[in-house]
């Protein structure tokens, strides 16, 4: 059933599962104040023995940000960061830990329950083994993207207001459209950054989160952010997380037709 009221307020509607979601990755993330020891080997090794049955795959990253500037050196670079990845035998779920924060990703999402529930375990392991001081921001972002037949149908897809120029007859001429929207929603501590648009082959928004594919698509990327607490409390941070995805799953409902369900193969 088309949601109708506003999807940042109202309550939203049960969880639907699909058959074939169009769903690229999902991705939820918390921040705390930096903890140096986690660039090293010995400290992190605690971390990885809670979760190494779940996750039995490590791969050390090193990672560096570049700043632009005005001045006359134009940009500099940041020292290289640690990044330790751990990943299921398969590879679709993947735990990320650096020296300010700890995020779980998936390209297998099934259930907001079931990632709810992987999600408590790597907060409880980042708990008891690093001791963060608090929650800084949280995170949780989702990205959908629509590509090959299923592009072909995206008019009858999505909602028209969404799809702004791709849902008028200059649709074949469009190369490449994006639109970005930040919400503020029913928790004053949490805003909502919706980007839609359609990209042409072998571009991305956001590389780090997903790669690109061969052909047009259509992208709808929704990430709640925000709040912070004094304590790093697991039990805080996932209902916090939950609601988040709540609300974003209001929004992806009120942005998706009653076609999307039937078309992607909505489950009795």
């Amino acid at each position: 059933m088309k949601v109708t009221g506003n999807p940042l307020v109202d309550v939203g509607p049960k969880e639907v599962l699909l058959a074939r979601p169009p769903l690229a990755r999902v991705i939820a993330q918390a921040r705390f104040p930096e903890i140096l020891a986690v660039e090293k080997r010995d400290f992190v090794a605690r971390f990885q023995e809670a979760l190494r049955t779940d996750y039995p795959v490590l791969r050390e990253e090193k990672t560096q940000s570049i700043f632009f500037s005005r001045t006359a050196a134009g940009r500099a670079a940041s020292a290289p960061h640690t990044a330790w990845r751990f990943c299921d035998r398969d590879e679709s779920w993947r735990v990320s830990l650096a020296s300010d924060f700890v995020a779980l990703e998936t390209d297998s999402y099934t259930s907001q329950a079931d990632f709810m529930k992987r999600l408590a375990a790597v907060l409880r392991a980042a708990k008891d083994t690093l001791a963060p001081a608090r929650v800084d921001r949280l995170g949780l972002r989702y990205i959908d993207r629509i590509v090959g037949q299923d592009f072909e149908l995206i008019q009858t897809l999505v909602r028209p207001e969404v799809l702004g120029l791709i849902a008028t007859n200059t649709s074949e001429n469009v190369v490449h459209t994006l639109a970005e929207t930040l919400f503020k929603s029913d928790n004053p501590s949490c805003f909502v950054l919706m980007r839609t648009g359609m990209l042409p082959p072998n571009a991305v928004v956001d590389l780090t989160a997903i790669d690109p594919v061969p052909e047009r698509s259509w992208i709808l990327d929704l990430d709640a952010f925000g709040d912070q607490a004094p304590e790093f409390d697991v039990d805080w941070v996932v209902k916090q997380i939950d609601q988040y995805a709540s609300r974003i799953y209001a929004i992806f409902r009120w942005v998706v037709t009653d076609q999307f369900l039937a078309h992607f193969g909505e489950k009795e």
